[in-house]
């Protein structure tokens, strides 16, 4: 059932997405990334749902716009990028995921084909090495997963959201289900940082990949919360 879900969500939408940018600009070519080395152990677990993690790029590249290691995600060499997909997460148990599965190598191919969607090859790379792997058997059908939940998302105006007095995580809650109104807001995990700016905004799925209410919301409606619109 797994494979024949994630079949009809590859086909559901194009092999390719685009994060939240006006324009991309693919490299013409690059060079596959080597799979990281895990930083865990490898878990082999039946699957209770996924997590769409959505990464506030403004907020990453605030202090790495210089970093070569971020180049093409902050130097502005493919775009200027509002969210980007930081990964599509297999969950077991609350506290509790697969990870670290045997994975096959990744194409350049694909990585560049991916890099609007998430603009980072060793980002890719880790992504499907530690939790790709685990709901896949290619990196193509993993990266067409995450793609078809990512185009299915709209996003809110987060320019005028930066700029509201008192903001909190809720009217950012209230403003994706605005957007996107089939997403409940208990499916919507707000992390902001110790300093309450933005970083990511998670989105909970089950079994199905229909949202549903994520065991750790994050902050919480009433907390305050500060949005880097970027330089």
């Amino acid at each position: 059932m797994r494979v024949i879900a994630l079949a009809a969500l590859a086909l559901a939408l194009p092999a390719s997405a685009q994060a939240e940018v006006p324009q991309c600009r693919l490299p013409p070519q690059l060079a596959a990334p080597a799979l990281p080395v895990p930083d865990g152990p490898r878990r082999v677990l039946p699957i209770a749902g996924y997590t769409l993690a959505l990464s506030w790029s403004p907020e990453y590249c605030r202090s790495r716009a210089r970093d070569p290691r971020a180049a093409y995600q902050c130097g502005g060499e493919l775009g200027r990028f509002g969210f980007i997909l930081h990964g599509l997460w297999p969950e077991a148990t609350p506290g509790n995921w697969p990870q670290w599965c045997e994975a096959a190598p990744l194409s350049a191919e694909t990585v560049r084909r991916n890099l609007c969607m998430t603009p980072s090859p060793a980002l890719l790379a880790h992504e499907w090495a530690k939790h790709g792997a685990c709901m896949a058997g290619r990196p193509e059908g993993y990266f067409k997963a995450g793609a078809a939940l990512l185009r299915s998302l709209r996003y809110p105006d987060m320019m005028r959201l930066s700029r509201r007095p008192g903001l909190t995580a809720g009217d950012l809650r209230t403003a994706f289900r605005a957007a996107t109104p089939f997403l409940p807001a208990a499916a919507i995990r707000v992390k902001a940082n110790a300093r309450g700016w933005l970083e990511e905004v998670h989105v909970c799925y089950g079994k199905d990949f229909l949202p549903a209410p994520c065991a750790d919301r994050g902050a919480s409606d009433a907390a305050p919360l500060k949005i880097w619109r970027g330089s």
